[in-house]
């Protein structure tokens, strides 16, 4: 008879930690999702570091990632020449303006006719990286 008491009392004891654990993660769920419902997040969720900027004007020299404002006079080739041997080297666009240079994501077959010479890019600004919708040179 004691036998079956100790096993009745095991039961019952893993039941009832049974219960209080589900009402916990209940309580715990309820908690968050009236969190989200009155539009607040979580303390632990995290932070979006970059947002997207609308789209923007860029005005700068269509160069690449390798060589950047400063190509390499060595090799005797113009900035063109020298943008695209670098991309064939895995180079990346770059628009340069000044001390700042932007990667450029997009508008290759315009990128490479205007390799070196000074353009506007409107696109939408991400970090460092301008996502290009349109390229056009600048007028001298």
């Amino acid at each position: 008879m004691t036998q079956n008491r100790f096993w009745l009392e095991i039961v019952t004891l893993c039941a009832t930690a049974a219960v209080v654990l589900a009402f916990g993660l209940a309580t715990l769920g309820a908690g968050a999702a009236l969190a989200f419902a009155q539009g607040q997040a979580p303390q632990n969720a995290p932070a979006q570091e970059y947002k997207a900027s609308s789209d923007k004007t860029f005005a700068g020299v269509v160069s690449d990632s390798i060589c950047t404002a400063k190509h390499d006079t060595a090799m005797n080739q113009s900035a063109a020449g020298c943008t695209r041997v670098c991309l064939k080297k895995g180079a990346k666009y770059a628009l340069v303006d000044g001390d700042k240079i932007y990667m450029l994501d997009g508008g290759t077959d315009y990128l490479d006719k205007l390799a070196g010479e000074r353009v506007t890019v409107s696109g939408t600004l991400n970090g460092d990286t301008i996502s290009v919708r349109s390229v056009d040179a600048m007028r001298r």
